[in-house]
């Protein structure tokens, strides 16, 4: 009886986790670019560098095209901006936004 509880919890937890490890299977090639310095999931740990993962997706798609056309000026994310197609900003965007970000207030 408690193999089976067990087997079954196991069951449960790996299915509660499948999305987290689905969204990082399927992170875009063009996110390893990101990750120096927004962070493997999106999620910085560097000064002045933004998180991008939970942002909207169309806050994402608008500021990686204003970037690529000089209308924001960053010295890094221009260089970065400038080769994305509209497909890969639309990929990136997508994928970021994807990424569910839980908020815990302190104790």
């Amino acid at each position: 009886m408690a193999n089976v509880t067990i087997r079954a919890a196991l069951a449960a937890l790996a299915l509660a986790l499948a999305p987290a490890w689905a969204a990082a299977a399927e992170a875009p090639a063009l996110s390893r670019s990101c990750a120096t310095c927004h962070g493997v999931a999106g999620l910085s740990t560097l000064v002045n560098t933004p998180n991008l993962a939970g942002q909207p997706e169309f806050y994402l798609i608008e500021q990686l095209k204003a970037y690529r056309s000089g209308k924001r000026a960053h010295e890094v994310m221009a260089v970065i901006a400038k080769p994305l197609s509209d497909a890969d900003i639309a990929e990136l965007a997508a994928w970021y936004a994807s990424i569910r970000i839980e908020v815990k207030t302190g104790p």
